[in-house]
C-alpha cells in the first residue's frame, strides 16, 4: 500500500482533463498538495492508504476558478444599483473607496470574499484591488489560491498619489510573494481610459521583467470603445493594444463586450485571454460579449463574477447559468455555450486563463488537489442523468459540501476551517457603518 493524506472516494469524478474524462464510482488520492492519481475506487482503495472522505452519490469536480473579481468590495456590496458604468463608477465607487478604502477595509473584506467563494466552491480566484498585500494576507490565511494585482491608475488612489508609486508598491508586491504556494502576483493597469499611455507602456515593462501576467479592463461599453477610439485619433482600441506590445499570451482583457471580428482575431492569433462577466455586464447594461464567436476563435476564455458592487455576489455556479442562458437568448439558438463549455470555461479554462492550467482546473496526477463535492441527495439534484447539466442548470452555491485546496481542507460538511465566518461578518458590518456615515446614507 502507498501511503496517501487524503483518498477521496466515491461518486462520479469530472476530471475535466483534456478528454473530458468521467469517472464513475471513481477515487482520487492525494498526498500533500498533489494528486497523485484518480481512477476507479476498487483500484484507489487496493493501492492507496490514508484518510478517507467519503463522497458517494455525489460529483467530484475540480474547484471553481473566479477569473476576475475586486475582492474587498465586499464591504461595498448593495451601495449603489441599478445605474450605468460610467456613473456607477464615477460618481459612486470612486467617492466611496477615496473616503474609505484603507489596509483595515482589504484585509477583511478580502477575507469575507474568501469566505463566500470557498462556500460557493471557488478555489481560485483573480483579483484586481488597492492595498493587495492585505488581500494577500487573506487569502493566504484562508488558504485559497489567487492571482493578485495592484490596480492602476494616472491618479491618486487610497494606496498611493502617482503612478509611480502605484508602480514601484507593485514591483515590492511581486518580489514578496514571489514563490508562494498559493499567492501569484500580476501587473494590473486599470482601464486604458484611466491610463496614461506611458503608465500602460511602464506596466507593460515591469510585467516583462518579472515574467508575470499582466491584465485591464478592456472594451465593457459602447461609451468607452467611442471614447476610446475618439481620443486615439479613429484608431480602433484594440490596435492601440497592439502598439503597445500588449497583445500576447501573458495578457488578459477583463469583460470584452464591444470586441468585434477583427478584435476577436487580433486576439486569437496573438494567443491573448479574456474573461468574461455576464452578470455584472447585464446588470450595469453593458451588453453581452460574443463570447461563442470568442471560443470558435481558439481565445481562451475564462468565467468570473466581477466585484459584489456590481453583480452582487461571488456565485460562479450562478455566474455559469447566466452564461449558459445569455448566450441562447441573444442568438435564438440553445445549442450555443452547452452545459459542458460552460463548466470548463470555469475549471480547466479558467485556470489556463490566468497562465496555471499546468497546476490546477483539472482533476489530473501531479496538479494541485483542488476539488470540490457536491453530494446530489437533494429534491432539486433529484434525478440525475448529465453531470454537467446538473452543474449549470440545477446546482447552487450551497449545494457544495467539501472544498480542498493545495491539499488541504478548507470545508467539510459545510463548515469553515481556516476562517471564523461570524467574526468576519461582524467586522465587516463594522467597516460598513463607517462607510455608510461617510457618505451620509440614511
Amino acid at each position: 500500500m502507498i501511503d496517501a493524506d487524503l483518498i477521496i472516494s466515491g461518486g462520479t469524478v469530472l476530471t475535466m482533463d483534456a478528454k473530458g474524462t468521467r469517472i464513475e464510482g471513481g477515487a482520487i488520492a492525494v498526498k500533500g498538495r498533489d494528486i497523485l492519481e484518480t481512477g476507479k475506487r476498487s483500484e484507489i482503495e487496493k493501492k492507496y492508504t490514508g484518510q478517507l472522505i467519503e463522497a458517494g452519490n455525489s460529483i467530484v469536480m475540480p474547484g471553481l476558478v473566479n477569473g476576475h473579481t475586486h475582492a474587498a468590495m465586499t464591504c461595498f456590496r448593495g451601495i449603489a444599483d441599478d445605474l450605468p458604468l460610467e456613473e456607477w463608477l464615477n460618481n459612486y465607487i470612486f467617492p466611496a473607496e477615496a473616503k474609505n478604502v484603507n489596509e483595515e477595509l482589504v484585509f477583511w473584506g478580502t477575507l469575507l470574499a474568501c469566505a463566500e467563494m470557498i462556500k460557493s466552491g471557488t478555489t481560485t480566484f483573480c483579483d484586481m484591488y488597492i492595498c493587495e498585500d492585505e488581500a494577500a494576507k487573506a487569502a493566504a490565511q484562508a488558504g485559497i489560491r489567487c492571482l493578485l494585482g495592484e490596480v492602476l491608475f494616472d491618479f491618486p488612489s487610497p494606496n498611493f498619489q502617482t503612478p509611480e508609486e502605484g508602480l514601484l508598491y507593485t514591483r515590492r508586491f511581486i518580489e514578496k510573494w514571489d514563490g508562494h504556494p498559493l499567492i501569484r502576483t500580476f501587473v494590473e493597469p486599470h482601464a486604458l481610459y484611466t491610463c496614461s499611455q506611458q503608465l500602460l507602456r511602464s506596466a507593460k515593462e515591469l510585467a516583462d521583467e518579472y515574467c508575470v501576467m499582466y491584465g485591464t479592463h478592456f472594451l465593457e461599453t459602447r461609451f468607452e470603445r467611442d471614447s476610446l477610439t475618439e481620443q486615439f485619433g479613429g484608431m480602433r482600441p484594440t490596435d492601440n493594444l497592439r502598439d503597445l506590445n500588449y497583445l500576447g499570451e501573458r495578457f488578459l482583457a477583463f469583460h470584452c463586450v464591444w470586441m468585434d471580428e477583427k478584435d476577436i482575431r487580433l486576439f486569437a492569433d496573438s494567443g491573448s485571454k479574456i474573461v468574461h462577466n455576464p452578470e455584472s455586464n447585464m446588470k450595469l447594461g453593458s451588453g453581452i460579449a460574443l463570447v461563442p464567436e470568442m471560443l470558435d476563435a481558439g481565445i481562451m476564455v475564462g468565467l468570473g463574477t466581477d466585484g459584489c458592487a456590481s453583480n452582487n455576489n461571488l456565485d460562479m455556479f450562478q455566474e455559469m447559468d447566466v452564461a449558459a442562458k445569455v448566450h441562447k437568448a441573444l442568438r435564438l439558438d440553445p445549442t450555443v455555450m452547452d452545459a459542458p463549455t460552460v463548466v470548463r470555461m470555469a475549471t480547466a479554462g479558467g485556470a489556463a486563463a490566468l497562465g496555471m492550467g499546468n497546476i490546477t482546473g483539472s482533476l489530473e496526477a501531479g496538479k494541485r488537489a483542488d476539488i470540490i463535492i457536491i453530494p446530489l441527495d437533494k429534491p432539486h439534484l433529484t434525478p440525475m442523468y448529465h453531470e454537467y447539466s446538473h452543474i449549470v442548470y440545477a446546482a447552487n452555491a450551497a449545494d457544495v459540501d467539501t472544498v480542498i485546496v493545495d491539499g488541504k481542507v478548507l470545508m467539510r460538511g459545510r463548515k469553515l476551517t481556516t476562517i471564523d465566518e461570524h467574526a468576519v461578518m461582524e467586522r465587516v458590518r463594522e467597516i460598513s457603518q463607517r462607510i455608510r456615515k461617510s457618505l451620509d446614507m440614511k
